[in-house]
């Protein structure tokens, strides 16, 4: 890799790690007693109007036990509830409660503010650029 490209790749993982540390700062000020991870997970149970505990593992490619230990918190702060898979009732899924669904809806408000606060002076062009980036690097990912 020659010189100038292998600065390129540390600044984007320089940058990415305190994107990420920046992320998580900004979730713990959002809502203090969900993490990211915990933000990330319910708003995914929301997208996919339920799912199982197995499929949040397998999408973000997490430990099962990182999952169960989320869920669990979820479940404790009563965002999330279980109710038997109608097609099969062994299986469980988790659905969003209603204060679920508040909070990801005051979470998501307050973030898009932040990023359009954030984003205010890139142009139309740039912001279309860096969002077609960013779905290029995690469709490889």
């Amino acid at each position: 890799m020659p010189a100038g490209r292998d600065e390129s790749v540390d600044t984007i993982q320089r940058e990415l790690t305190a994107f990420a540390r920046r992320a998580r700062a900004t979730a713990a000020r959002l809502h203090p007693e969900l993490s990211l991870v915990s933000y990330t997970l319910l708003s995914h149970i929301d997208e996919q109007h339920g799912c199982r505990a197995t499929d949040l593992a397998a999408h973000y490619l997490l430990d099962k036990s990182t999952v169960s230990r989320q869920v669990a918190t979820l479940e404790k702060l009563g965002l999330v509830e279980r109710r038997p898979d109608p097609a099969d009732h062994r299986v469980q899924v988790l659905h969003p409660t209603e204060a679920g669904t508040r909070v990801l809806s005051s979470t998501h408000a307050s973030r898009r503010a932040a990023y359009q606060e954030r984003l205010a002076d890139w142009s139309t062009e740039d912001l279309d650029r860096f969002a077609a980036y960013l779905l290029r690097y995690n469709r490889n990912a």
